[in-house]
């Protein structure tokens, strides 16, 4: 069984948006990005995702 969640695939989401103190969860539409990753990846565990996909999801759910 695997320790990968959704919980914790919003806190990676989370921790990775706001890690070099220029942005916030709440540039972001976490949820929009957890979903699309996970549909891409089909799997919690992002930190195996490339970071080039991950930054490409995430500049998409963007909020302007």
């Amino acid at each position: 069984m695997s320790s990968y969640t959704r919980e914790v695939a919003v806190a990676y989401v989370i921790h990775a948006l706001e890690a070099k103190g220029t942005a916030t969860r709440d540039d972001f539409d976490v949820n929009g990005i957890v979903t699309a990753s996970h549909a891409i990846t089909e799997d919690w565990d992002f930190a195996a995702m490339e970071r080039s996909l991950f930054w490409g999801i995430a500049a998409g759910f963007m909020k302007v």
